[in-house]
């Protein structure tokens, strides 16, 4: 089992900045692909953004492209989500996941972190 560690969330006022951070375990980081996922209050688990295994490729969701940046460093096994221009819909516990991809649009994820809370206020 591949553990994996976030920090960097908190309350934050709308417009500001965050920058989480996720770390794992174990000497194979660089076989996963990686993704930052959310989940708000009564809502459903939502992808946020995805880094292929060696960082070459990313993707968003529509909502956060231009403010979010996903980005990887391999070495220490870590990834990170900058968030600028944060909204209040930003609001949610974010989890970091390493997965394996099976294709375009087809990847899975069987390790998840703890979450850590991102609050936005207005």
């Amino acid at each position: 089992q591949v553990q994996l560690v976030e920090s960097g969330g908190g309350l934050v006022q709308a417009g500001g900045s965050l920058r989480l951070s996720c770390v794992a375990s174990g000497r194979t980081f660089s076989s996963y692909v990686m993704g930052w996922f959310r989940q708000a209050p009564g809502k459903e688990r939502e992808f946020v953004a995805r880094i292929s295994e060696s960082g070459a490729y990313v993707t968003y969701r529509d909502s956060v492209k231009g403010r979010f940046t996903i980005s990887r460093d391999n070495a220490k096994n870590a990834v990170s989500l900058q968030m600028n221009s944060l909204k209040s819909e930003d609001a949610a516990v974010y989890y970091c996941a390493a997965g394996v991809a099976a294709g375009t649009g087809r990847d899975t994820y069987p390790y998840w972190g703890q979450g850590t809370q991102v609050t936005v206020s207005s």
